[in-house]
Order: C-alpha cells, then structure tokens, then sequence
C-alpha cells in the first residue's frame, strides 16, 4: 500500500538540498487561492439573513445551498485533480481560481433563487479543486526542509479566509451592500494567476507525468488500498473539525446565553490561535514525523475537552475552545505534507485532492449525529462523547498507519 519511513530529499551533486528557482511563486499561488477560496465560502454563511431576504424564501433554502456546495467538492477534486496531474499544476490553478470566482461574482446578480443555487453547487466544483492542485503545487515546490511549515502555511489559509471574510462583513458590506462580498475575490484571483503565471512548473510534475487520464485513473486502481486509507483518514478528520466547529457557536449561545457579538469575539481569538497552531505544528512535524506531530496537536485537543465542553465560566470557555482548535487545526497543518508524501507520483493532485474532499463529504453527517446525541445526553457530553472517539479513533489510524516525511517528488530519485 504504503512504504513507511523517511524517502529521499532532492539533493545536488554534493549531497546537498537544491531549492527550485521561483518556489516561492508556486507556494504562494497555492496558498492564497485557498484563503480566497475560504473567503468566498463563509461570504454566503454570513449572508444568510440577507440573502433569505433577497430572494424571499426560508433560511434553510439558504443554509441548502451551502450544503450543494459541499457535496459538489469531490467532482472538482476529481475533474481539476485530473487535469493538474495530466497537463501541469499551474494552468488548471488559474483555470479554477478564476472559475470560482467568476461564479461567485455572477451569483450576486442571481435573478432568482433557483439560478442562485445552480451557481453555488458550480462554485463548489472549483471549491474543491482547488485544494489538491494548490497542495501538489505548493509541497512539490516547496524546499523539502521547509515542507511542514509551509504544510502548516497552506492549511491556515483556511481559517485565514474565515478570518478575512468576517472582517470584510463589517467592513465593505455596510458601505457597499452584500451584492459588493460576492466581488471582492474577483481582483485576488487574477493578482492568484499573474503569480502562479510567475512560478515555475513542477519539476516533479515533468519527470512523473502520464500519457492520459486513462493512466492516471489506473494509478489510482492500482493504489487503491493507499486511497482507502486516506479517505478514512480525512473521513475521520473532517468529523474532528466539523463536530469541533460547525455547533460550537450555537452551543455557547444555547447552554450559556452567551451574546451573538460575545461569541463572534470568541470565533474570532479561536480562529487566531488555529492559524499560528498549524503553523507550529507543521514545523514540529519536520522533527518529529508526521505521524507524530499529528498525535501531539490530537492529544492537546483530547487535554481541552474537559473546559471546551463543561467550562463554567466565560475565561474557562475561551480557554478551552482556543487549545482544542490549536490541537485541531494544528494536526490539519501536517495534512498537506502528510497526503501529498503518501500519494503516487503520476497522481498527486488527484489522489490527495479526492480523499481530502470525499472525506469531508463522507462526514457530512457527523453534525446531525452531534447534534442528535445533544437531544439525548445534554450539549456538554454530547460534544464530549462524540469528539473523545473522534480523537481517539484518529490517534489509533496514525499510531499503526504509513508515513514517508522527506521522501522526494522526483523521478531521478525513486529507489535510490
């Protein structure tokens, strides 16, 4: 399925690391099309009020349409995936940033609600294509030294476009009006594509390339017991941050009255320490593994369990609710490196794109199951239950799974 234990390191003549010219070009491309791509997703969580209003039906056929958007993710994981790993990285990085954006422009001006819907579950196919060529791209430039913290760098971008959107909330949408958020990516996403036009192509691409989809879709055949792993793996870490985030909110406002505002304030610090968490723990899996680098941010999620469910004051709370997300977001920083090292050469926009995307919709459900514990036990052990197996189960598939941390992307160096 596997090899387990470190690869080989792209190195000069001398045995010494050598850096692609231009990596810098490619890791940032791959980056922040992801926090716009965040961006432009929580713009329409924000905006459910405002959009019910508009387009005059109930919340929930808002709250719909972001679900189409989700389950749409693994077509463009699979769709973009594969023309990343058949004609370069780059190209098919332009062609989806400036997709979705383009769509989330064009949704503003919606005439009606159904034309709005179809335009969210086209957004989500650039959503979730995004992720695997950006990810191919930014690991297989990347200095293979610096490959954790950038791992760690490109999954914060997330939370970042979180972060990004919720400012541009409070600051564009009083002046200008919600039409003005679904436009405000569209200037990122061609400033994205001059500078991935900057980068250089994967040199790993280049020695590693396939002939045909066809063959790409037999590397995946012949991988398919790797691709079953991984998408347990993201399966089971899209319920960690799913049933970690998506009901806190609501928790903190039902079981502790606190205010809306109070609690934004609350998203707003967690979110922080998440950001600088996959950042530390990306540099800390360089030294010691993936694996274990995951496990520590897991075991400092499963430490704050006790005052993110059960605090009893408003101090305990934030406590609680900044270290599970620095553990949570923490272990999502080493994905990146973690998916990208344990896919085949011939298919490293696709493979890693596709578990990462399937996981996240094979876990949709995991919020209703939450939920559905919270009529039965109380919010507090309902969270609790469901996040301890969560995390336990997580610690029990990285403690007996593969790792290959510092293998190389190139082909000259295969088997060396």
């Amino acid at each position: 399925m596997f090899k387990s234990g470190a690869g080989n390191r792209d190195c000069g003549p001398d045995g010494s690391p050598v850096d692609t010219a231009g990596w810098q070009y490619a890791v940032a491309s791959g980056i922040l099309g992801w926090v716009l791509d965040a961006f432009d997703f929580f713009v329409v969580i924000f905006l459910v009020d405002s959009l019910a209003t508009h387009f005059q039906v109930e919340k929930s056929a808002i709250v719909w349409t972001i679900s189409i958007a989700l389950a749409m993710r693994p077509v463009g994981a699979f769709f973009f995936g594969a023309l990343a790993d058949r004609f370069g990285r780059r190209i098919p990085l332009i062609i989806c940033v400036l997709y979705f954006s383009t769509v989330t422009l064009v949704s503003a001006f919606a005439p009606n609600y159904a034309v709005f819907a179809v335009l969210r579950a086209l957004y989500g196919i650039g959503m979730g294509g995004y992720w695997g060529t950006g990810a191919s791209l930014a690991m297989e430039s990347a200095p293979q030294q610096r490959r954790g913290f950038l791992s760690g760098l490109m999954q914060s971008g997330y939370p970042v476009g979180y972060l990004f959107a919720a400012v541009a909330i409070k600051a564009i949408l009083p002046r200008y009006g919600w039409r003005s958020m679904f436009g405000v990516g569209l200037p990122v996403a061609l400033l994205i594509s001059l500078v991935a036009l900057r980068a250089p192509e994967s040199v790993a691409w280049r020695e590693n390339r396939v002939g045909s989809v066809g063959s790409i879709l037999l590397v995946l055949w012949r991988h398919r017991g790797g691709f079953a792993y991984l998408l347990l793996l993201m399966t089971v870490m899209s319920c960690l941050s799913h049933g970690t985030q998506d009901l806190y909110p609501d928790f903190l406002r039902s079981a502790h009255g606190l205010t809306r505002d109070t609690v934004s304030n609350i998203a707003i610090l967690y979110n922080t320490c998440a950001i600088a968490s996959a950042l530390l723990f990306g540099q800390i899996s360089e030294r010691l593994g993936r694996r274990r680098g995951i496990m520590l941010a897991l075991c400092v999620s499963l430490a704050a369990l006790g005052p993110w469910a059960f605090g009893t004051s408003l101090a305990v709370l934030i406590l609680g609710a900044c270290v599970m997300q620095a553990g949570v977001q923490g272990a999502f920083g080493v994905i990146p490196a973690h998916l990208n090292e344990l896919s085949p050469d011939a298919a490293r926009s696709l493979f890693p794109g596709l578990t990462y995307q399937l996981g996240v919709l094979l876990a949709s459900p995991a919020v209703s199951v939450e939920y559905a514990l919270r009529n039965r036990l109380g919010y507090p052990w309902a969270l609790t239950i469901f996040e301890g197996t969560v995390i336990l189960c997580l610690l029990f598939i990285f403690q007996f799974g593969p790792e290959r941390q510092g293998r190389s992307f190139r082909a000259s160096h295969v088997g060396e």
